[in-house]
């Protein structure tokens, strides 16, 4: 009799209920979410930005530590002078980082063109009156 008690005791306790389990389980996906995805997403939105943005005149690094300038660039690759008459086509997604941008993002392009009427700091305003 005792034997059977501990059988039933025993089979009650492995019938709990999953929904502790699932919630386990989602609380580890939601912690996965927020420490590894979504900063990971964010850093490759921002190295395709970067690369989108590159123009002539651009200082920049290759993902193989190349150091050089572009020269020119159109819709999948970049050609950089990597030394005085030296040219290389490289690949857009193969540029890690920009040291100098000499080039205008194309999305403000616009209105760095645009003049102002307003003076661009009160040294320029002090050497237009002398």
């Amino acid at each position: 009799m005792e034997r059977h008690i501990h059988v039933l005791i025993a089979q009650q306790s492995s019938q709990g209920s999953i929904w502790p389990t699932i919630g386990m389980f989602a609380l580890l996906f939601g912690l996965m979410y927020l420490l590894f995805i979504r900063p990971q997403s964010k850093r490759r939105r921002e190295a395709e930005q970067m690369q989108r943005q590159i123009g002539a005149g651009d200082k920049i690094v290759t993902i193989g530590g190349l150091y050089g300038t572009v020269v020119s660039t159109d819709d999948e690759s970049a050609t950089l002078e990597i030394s005085p008459g030296v040219n290389a086509r490289y690949a857009r997604q193969a540029i890690a980082r920009v040291i100098e941008r000499v080039s205008q993002p194309e999305e403000h392009a616009d209105e760095v063109d645009q003049p102002t009427d307003a003076p661009a700091s009160p040294i320029e305003e002090s050497k237009k009156a002398s």
